[in-house]
């Protein structure tokens, strides 16, 4: 990548419009203009200036079904760098939340959400780190799934199928808890296993997901991790793993 085309994609992320339309977008799903202009609060023909720029620059692709102009992210590789920029760029120190709802969803946000077609948030971090404490997955030397950790999807009858040059396992820096999370092949297959199963089911009108009564139990069953630890609860240490 030239210096200039560096330097372009930075000016098309360096917009508020923009990013907001960005970080909704990390929820995986497509979005009409209408939906991002009511979630941005701007007005539809500059919605339409600002995803035009997107799409222009590769940041975004777009569909149309009829009359209908969906756009989404362009691939994961959009989706991890929004991910990792969010997280660096947030600020230590936070204004406090304005209103009841906007708090409610902020801390809904930290217990769970996706992040693009991965889990995030506390039940990210929760399922990363049970899996390195059982032994399925590896993080000294970057993230890599063991052979116990290949043996466990199976287990589950999750199918790990190579896609492009995605790579199988993969951490991604979670921008609430500031530590990285299971990304990749394996972060998606078992997002989209989570959600089918009804471990999880998304809530609000935002990414944030909440676990089911069901899923505790087949979290704690998989991977040991305690209910407590991925409830409505405050922040804690990290989480609890059940011998």
């Amino acid at each position: 990548m030239a210096a200039k085309d560096l330097a372009a994609l930075a000016a098309l992320l360096a917009d508020e419009t923009r990013a907001a339309f960005l970080l909704a977008l990390l929820d995986g799903r497509a979005w009409t203009a209408g939906e991002l202009a009511r979630h941005a609060r701007v007005a539809p023909s500059t919605t339409s200036e600002h995803l035009g720029k997107l799409v222009a620059g590769g940041v975004l692709a777009e569909e149309r079904q009829g009359r209908h102009r969906y756009v989404r992210l362009a691939d994961a590789g959009i989706a991890h760098l929004v991910e990792d920029l969010a997280a660096r760029s947030e600020p230590a120190r936070k204004a406090p939340p304005r209103s009841l709802r906007a708090a409610s969803a902020e801390q809904a946000m930290a217990r769970g959400r996706t992040c693009y077609d991965h889990l995030a948030g506390r039940l990210g971090i929760a399922i990363t780190e049970a899996m390195t404490v059982r032994g399925l997955l590896r993080q000294d030397t970057g993230f890599a799934l063991t052979d116990a950790g290949v043996e466990w999807f199976g287990e589950l009858g999750i199918a790990l199928a190579a896609k492009g040059r995605r790579p199988v396992a993969r951490g991604c820096l979670d921008w609430t808890e500031r530590k990285p999370h299971l990304a990749g092949i394996a972060g998606a297959a078992l997002c989209r296993h989570a959600l089918d199963a009804g471990w999880c089911v998304r809530i609000g009108s935002e990414r944030a997901v909440k676990v089911t009564p069901q899923g505790e139990r087949a979290l704690r069953l998989a991977l040991g991790i305690e209910p407590e630890t991925i409830r409505w609860a405050p922040k804690g240490p990290g989480p609890t793993v059940a011998p």
